[in-house]
């Protein structure tokens, strides 16, 4: 037989067409069935979304739960529920370990995203051991409510959550995800008493900040000449705003993956992602609504107006919103790769309000940040896959969180795996330190500019004009037309909800579409993998896509590029009664004078006290001195510094804070006099001084032999306690032979038992 490379061209042809014509048919019959199981699947979808709709709390939440507290039966009314999450099969809670409350967004979606998967907050804290609890809503909100009824009802919620856990060691740790989490940092500012650590997972705080060229939701406002549109739609939906637009607006963001990208990645590969896609659907399309009063406070206040982090806020009753009153640590996490809260609007707050870093430590503030370099906004709460190890680690590490000196943070994790030193004494797969950072370093990610504040200021003012001359010229005439009927119509034509009526059942062609699908099932002729034609429908799609990112980057530049020239114009700044001077565009909290004398009255006595105390507080304070000379704060030395607690049994947790807080600040204060006062503090048995240095070098060396500063602090303390140098460097290697495996068991027991 002659070799196929020499046939003439006519004999390819001619043996390649009918192999051409098999493949299209192979394809075209795969296309057609993929068709049809994907309207079939969007017809599931859009029943599933009446399903929903009908329950009384719709919710997504992958755990059983019991119902503690509903808020639509309070005095002032809300439509919040407090719920306690049954543990999984195999999951054991420590009843005496802090219970985790995930507070949910209300966002434009229902509630349950925090506990959507096993791998989200929820699961990751039952893991840990802690009994979890769930705050979530119902898809109307009570008539009037507004947002200080919703902080009203969650301060009663963690009056509970405390209440039914009097033997916790500490008060409980608040996830409050996305929106949830500028509402929880509110209510903590208000009443930092009720809070144990707070976790903000993506949660934007400081509005106006961000990137230019990267960051174009926060033009959206300006753009749209201000919150009078957010009033407009609230009086034609009847007194309500549909969660719907909210959705919309998220949408917006990314045209090549709403118009095109998710649904033919489902009808490209229909037979396997189907339910992944029913699964995530059935919480994005859930959505709920809010009052007019709440939606207009929020742009009003925050989106537009940016006043949170600059303590303009004041309750009905008086109480300013200051985030310095926070005395709970604060976890900010967030990404490089959300491009709804990025990490400028997550972590701007802290250089608004502080201008020193000095002023954190003195206002007794511990605020520590994760900064992801990938996941999206919603990988943030769902944990599952790319975040789950800072969730894991935040959780099983919140004891260590909760006792951090005050100071500015950065969470790190590194692989267990690669850890030289003190791997048994981590219970993860992660190592987390926590290494301090200033002001600078974080400004550096912030990049704050006075010019853009001056251009928001602006669009602010601009706002406030423009929504003046709507409730004075527009609103009376809208509100006598836009009744519930029109409200009704309006909704159903709303194009996140239109789709949901032509897709379900209650379209009777959708019925043939399920027959029809069916039928596909039982005779499903996938095409194979090495068809041409595969390569060529995704030569297609890479090209939808390529457009569609390109349109929506140039949308993006143009309405960044209107803000600029807009905002930016001298004559408009002049016209809303802005001056051209050096003047700052917005106010920045100072230092007011009952503060300055709340910090030098804790000078005074911390001063008073600096030669009080034991072998504890002489034991924390020889380790906070020799731990300022190293990278950070790591949760193998922590583990070891259990075992300093285990000593005292009746000591708390919150005792134990404020005992190393005292310490820290002791050496922050005058490091000479607080180091001389530690020979006085020790008992006069030898004994129990040598037992207290054992304990110093375990946790010192937990991470390693120590070197260089760390090492010099720490001959210095073995010379305080009695020991020289040379003596303590051979007792200690000869004590270290018969500890380890005593230690472990130790350690892990005491980690497990919170």
């Amino acid at each position: 037989m002659a070799d196929p490379k020499h046939a003439p061209a006519e004999l390819l042809s001619a043996m390649a067409w009918p192999a051409l014509a098999q493949q299209s048919v192979e394809y075209w019959t795969d296309a057609t069935q993929r068709t049809l199981l994907f309207w079939d699947v969007m017809r599931r979808r859009s029943n599933a979304y009446y399903e929903q709709r009908a329950k009384a709390v719709p919710n997504v939440l992958s755990f059983d739960a019991d119902l503690v507290l509903d808020a639509r039966t309070f005095e002032r009314p809300a439509n919040y529920l407090l719920v306690r999450i049954k543990p999984p099969a195999g999951v054991r809670i420590d009843p005496k370990k802090r219970p985790f409350v995930v507070v949910d967004p209300r966002a434009g979606h229902g509630p349950g995203i925090g506990g959507f998967k096993a791998d989200s907050e929820l699961g990751v804290a039952m893991r840990a051991g802690h009994p979890a609890y769930f705050v979530g809503f119902t898809p109307e909100p009570m008539p009037g409510q507004t947002i200080e009824d919703i902080m009203r009802v969650e301060a009663v919620f963690l009056e509970k959550v405390i209440e039914l856990h009097p033997e916790a060691d500490g008060k409980p740790c608040v996830i409050g995800n996305c929106q949830a989490g500028w509402a929880v940092m509110m209510l903590a500012a208000v009443r930092p008493e009720l809070f144990g650590p707070l976790i903000i997972p993506g949660s934007p705080l400081s509005y106006w900040a961000g990137v230019e060229g990267e960051n174009p939701m926060r033009y959206t406002g300006g753009v749209l000449g201000g919150s009078w549109l957010t009033a407009l739609t609230s009086d034609l939906g009847g007194g309500k705003f549909d969660g719907g637009n909210l959705v919309s607006n998220f949408e917006s963001l990314n045209p090549a993956n709403t118009y095109w990208s998710k649904d033919f990645n489902l009808w490209s590969k229909v037979d396997t992602e189907a339910e992944r896609f029913l699964e995530f659907e059935k919480w994005w399309g859930g959505h709920v609504n809010l009052n007019a009063e709440e939606i207009q406070w929020i742009v009003d206040q925050l989106f537009i107006g940016n006043r949170l982090a600059t303590g303009e806020l004041v309750t009905g009753d008086g109480k300013r919103i200051d985030l310095r009153n926070i005395r709970s640590p604060i976890v900010c996490f967030c990404s490089k790769g959300d491009n709804i809260t990025p990490p400028q609007q997550a972590l701007g707050w802290i250089v608004d309000l502080y201008r020193k870093d000095d002023d954190i430590r003195a206002g007794g503030q511990t605020i520590i940040y994760a900064i992801h370099e990938s996941v999206g906004h919603l990988g943030i709460f769902v944990s599952g896959g790319v975040a789950k190890k800072e969730h894991d680690e935040f959780a099983s590490n919140i004891d260590l969180i909760d006792v951090l000196p005050p100071g500015l943070y950065e969470a790190v994790m590194t692989p267990k795996a690669g850890a030289a030193a003190g791997a048994d004494l981590v219970g993860g797969d992660w190592i987390v330190r926590f290494e301090p950072r200033t002001l600078a370093q974080l400004r550096a990610i912030v990049q704050p500019s006075d010019e853009n504040e001056r251009r928001f200021a602006a669009a602010r003012r601009l706002s406030e004009i423009n929504l003046g001359l709507y409730r004075t010229l527009l609103q009376p005439f809208v509100r006598a037309f836009a009744g519930t009927q029109f409200a009704r119509q309006l909704h159903s034509l709303n194009p996140s909800e239109l789709p949901f009526q032509l897709f379900s059942d209650q379209n009777p062609l959708m019925q043939q579409v399920a027959e029809l699908a069916e039928q596909v099932r039982q005779y499903r002729q996938p095409v194979t993998p090495d068809n041409p034609l595969l390569a060529m429908q995704a030569k297609v799609s890479e090209a939808i896509v390529t457009t569609l990112e390109r349109w929506g980057q140039l949308k993006d530049r143009s309405f960044e590029q209107m803000f600029l020239a807009l905002y930016g114009s001298p004559l408009l700044q002049a016209m809303l009664g802005m001056r051209a001077s050096d003047e700052p565009p917005r106010r920045h909290p100072g230092v007011e004078p009952e503060r300055v004398a709340f910090i030098q009255q804790r000078i005074a006595e911390i001063k008073a006290r600096v030669a009080e105390g034991g072998a504890l507080e002489a034991g924390i304070r020889s380790l906070v001195y020799v731990g300022m000379a190293g990278p950070g704060v790591d949760e193998r030395a922590f583990n070891e510094l259990r075992l300093i607690r285990a000593d005292h049994d009746s000591l708390t947790l919150q005792q134990f804070k404020q005992i190393l807080r005292e310490q820290f600040f002791a050496l922050l204060l005058d490091r000479d006099a607080a180091l001389a006062a530690i020979p006085k503090m020790l008992p006069a048995d030898p004994a129990s001084r040598a037992k207290l240095l054992d304990r110093i070098r375990s946790v010192v060396s937990a991470v390693g032999e120590p070197g260089g500063e760390r090492a010099e602090r720490l001959a210095r303390i073995e010379k305080l306690l009695g020991a020289g140098s040379a003596t303590g460097r051979s007792r200690k290697v000869a004590s270290r032979k018969p500890v380890p495996a005593r230690k472990v068991a130790s350690v892990r027991a005491r980690k497990k038992a919170g």
